[in-house]
């Protein structure tokens, strides 16, 4: 397992940006124990307004974990969550969603400045929690993307999957982003007719129009992938076809090279209000994605840290990826400086559009 340090990113463990931390339907007013970034948190829905918290997982007043506890009277009595607060199961210390301490129930003395725990900002969308990870500790500076086609008509929406841990830097799961020549040993592709990444600030995309020795459609007739990073932990996937689908790849840091990961799958289909068929369609695809993405899954698994890749010609961009994945890793006063290195359009040799003999 290969660290931070060693691909040589920046200066922060982590890196800035949007993650997924859990599926909405896992949280509710029992608070549950997750963790992120190298620390423990506690996650937890408000019995008042309604709103998932996540905040770190230890009481400063003599380190109880905040989640881990079945037996304390606080969590017997149903007060563990009250309104939008949490209480210490061990001397019922009440915090609220910001992480300070509001309540000391048998002290009269002022609460100390100092009673207080992290808290990070926790957006509910698509069916998926998202927070906000800054080592700065700055607000978010790029916005959660929409997810289009979520709650729409005549989408399905994505039933995600908790894939498990990966003891595996995410370095090794950008990098797929330019990886061109894997995707036919790999995935099955064929008749590749173009492959081309763009880099727009905090977006990396990946453009590919190919067939598939097993899911084009009759003739062989070449499919559209338009794939796209949306800061450091975000992939979303669009492929046009018969039936149109939106993919979900989410991975968030644990610990210094291990990450967790989750996959979705929207499709579109015929009616506005999928039918029982729809829905079975739906499912038929999602279980195909997640086989194609299990190839991926099984090479990381297994394959040692890729510190310097060995690029010859017909490789993609490995290294203007790189230097896009390193904004998030350093500085957000330098985020400028990568992406200027970066930014615009690129396409690999080796495809009917870009054929060799075109090449200078």
């Amino acid at each position: 397992m290969a660290t931070t340090a060693d691909y040589g990113l920046g200066e922060f463990t982590y890196p800035r940006g949007w993650f997924m931390v859990a599926k909405s339907e896992e949280i509710g007013t029992t608070p549950v124990a997750a963790r992120y970034f190298g620390e423990e948190v506690v996650l937890y829905r408000g019995g008042q307004s309604g709103k998932v918290f996540m905040l770190e997982a230890y009481c400063p007043h003599m380190g109880t974990h905040l989640a881990r506890n079945t037996t304390s009277y606080v969590v017997k009595d149903g007060e563990h969550v009250e309104g939008d607060n949490i209480r210490c199961p061990y001397h019922g210390w009440r915090f609220g969603p910001d992480g300070r301490v509001n309540q000391i129930p048998y002290s009269p003395a002022p609460i100390p400045k100092s009673a207080c725990i992290k808290s990070w900002k926790v957006v509910e969308r698509a069916g998926c929690l998202w927070t906000w990870y800054d080592p700065e500790g700055q607000e978010p500076d790029y916005e959660l993307p929409p997810f289009e086609g979520y709650d729409a008509p005549h989408w399905v929406n994505w039933n995600v999957r908790e894939l498990g841990v990966l003891n595996c830097h995410p370095q090794e799961v950008v990098d797929n982003m330019a990886d061109k020549a894997h995707l036919e040993p790999v995935h099955g592709s064929i008749d590749m007719v173009s492959f081309e990444n763009a880099f727009e600030d905090h977006v990396c995309r990946q453009i590919l129009s190919a067939g598939h020795k097993t899911l084009a459609g009759d003739g062989g007739e070449p499919m559209t992938n338009d794939t796209w990073y949306t800061g450091p932990g975000i992939l979303q996937s669009v492929m046009v076809g018969a039936n149109p689908s939106h993919m979900l790849i989410a991975h968030t840091p644990v610990d210094d090279g291990v990450i967790k990961v989750w996959y979705g799958l929207l499709v579109k289909v015929d009616n506005a209000e999928p039918s029982a068929d729809d829905i079975a369609l739906a499912h038929a695809y999602e279980e195909a994605g997640v086989d194609a993405f299990a190839q991926d899954f099984e090479i990381w698994s297994n394959k040692r840290p890729c510190l310097h890749p060995m690029m010859v010609r017909g490789d993609g961009p490995f290294d203007k990826v790189r230097i896009w994945y390193r904004q998030f890793y350093n500085p957000r006063a330098q985020a400028e400086t990568f992406q200027k290195r970066v930014n615009g359009r690129y396409t690999t040799k080796g495809t009917k559009t870009a054929p060799w003999e075109s090449a200078a």
